[in-house]
């Protein structure tokens, strides 16, 4: 069944910025995992602090975790909660839109795309005839302007409602259309705010370019050069998820009021329908490999490579996932990554994603001195596995602080 769609607050949410706002002091607990690693040659790894962002795993807001640190010597790597598998796949959520923005930044490089021509170019009648022009490059760094979100409603945004429709879905052009029915939040340019819709958008664009499916340029642009065999976009009917790196499980409160028990759903099967927007499926290993290369200038050219990591000079719209270090209230989107200052100063790049039973994550330092991938199995849509990530984060890039 279809029903109208909303940028519900499950749907690849950008968890970084909650995350580390929501950061709060909690004791940690006798540690229910498995770890390997040694420090670096430097010594900045820390291995205790590490140990510490996981101890307690599994717990009531989080079923399952792996965490992948890699750097000088060996790697780092924790795995907790029953059955957990260090090398197998999750869904990204919205990790899909690093994927997106470096197709379309090859197809940029390529000369198929002016970064700077206007989206309305090569998709004609998209959107409404009243709409400003919108630039390609606006809907890879968040600066278009369109509207967040459809207006319309699909459900309450209850954990309840999404285990009813966990295998609902919408085609890229009904969650465009849905949204645009709304005015634009401000001039294309003129500030930033993480929109889903920027990506949906492009992902339509690198079809109607190419004249191939989304699908298929991920496959033949990044994963087969890079020889990533567990990333992909499924197809928008395949719900499964095989080799599962956990079980993603949803608490659900039970039916006959507050002192009902809940119900545990498993949601590991669901509906791919964020598409190119944060529907893909890949592994710790295989994002790893991805962002290396990509940090590395392998599957870009240099002045593509420099609108990666080029973060727009315009305010941040009243959107948390800016709002933390020396630049809170600016922009921390680039051309595809997010940039966050740690506690101590450290700039890490990368991105978050999340889908209901699951909130992954790829950050680098710029270097490569340092990377992390992780993936955590939440068993709410609220967010309370945050403070959990900050410390992960943190403690994996030599910056701990308390959770």
């Amino acid at each position: 069944m279809k029903t109208p769609t909303r940028q519900a607050r499950w749907t690849s949410l950008a968890v970084t910025g909650a995350l580390l706002a929501a950061a709060v002091a909690a004791g940690a607990g006798t540690p229910a995992l498995a770890a390997t690693g040694v420090a670096d040659p430097a010594g900045r790894l820390d291995r205790a602090a590490l140990a510490r962002a996981v101890a307690g795993l599994p717990d009531a807001q989080v079923t399952g975790a792996l965490v992948r640190v890699t750097g000088p010597g060996r790697p780092w790597s924790a795995v907790a909660g029953a059955g957990v598998d260090a090398d197998g796949r999750f869904r990204i959520g919205s990790i899909s839109k690093v994927f997106t923005a470096t197709v379309v930044l090859q197809l940029a490089a390529e000369r198929r795309v002016d970064l700077d021509a206007p989206v309305q170019r090569y998709l004609p009648g998209l959107l409404p005839a009243d709409y400003p022009a919108v630039a390609v490059g606006h809907l890879l760094d968040h600066t278009s302007g369109l509207p967040g979100g459809s207006g319309l409603t699909s459900g309450d945004g209850s954990a309840q409602w999404f285990a009813d429709h966990r295998t609902d879905g919408w085609t890229p052009a009904e969650v465009v259309a849905a949204a645009v029915t709304r005015p634009m939040a401000f001039a294309p340019g003129s500030a930033q705010q993480y929109n889903g819709i920027n990506t949906f958008v492009a992902g339509m664009l690198v079809e109607k370019v190419t004249g191939r499916s989304f699908a298929q340029e991920v496959q033949t642009r990044i994963a087969r050069p890079l020889g990533l065999r567990d990333t992909y976009v499924p197809a928008a009917d395949d719900t499964t998820l095989p080799g599962a790196s956990a079980r993603g499980l949803l608490t659900v409160p039970g039916a006959g009021g507050a002192d009902a028990p809940a119900v545990v759903v498993d949601v590991t099967e669901q509906s791919p329908w964020p598409w190119a927007e944060g529907g893909m499926i890949s592994s710790a290993a295989d994002l790893d490999r991805f962002m290396t290369a990509l940090f590395r200038g392998r599957l870009l050219p240099p002045a593509q490579q420099a609108r990666l990591f080029g973060v727009p000079d315009v305010p941040n719209d009243h959107n948390r996932n800016c709002e933390i270090g020396p630049t809170a209230g600016r922009a921390c989107f680039s051309m595809g990554l997010m940039s966050a200052t740690l506690p101590d100063g450290t700039v890490v790049w990368g991105k978050t994603g999340s889908r209901p039973g699951y909130t992954s994550g790829v950050f680098a330092t710029r270097d490569l001195s340092r990377h992390l991938v992780y993936s955590l199995n939440p068993t709410g849509l609220d967010g309370a596995e945050f403070p959990r990530v900050w410390g992960i984060v943190t403690a994996a890039f030599g910056s701990p602080q308390a959770y």
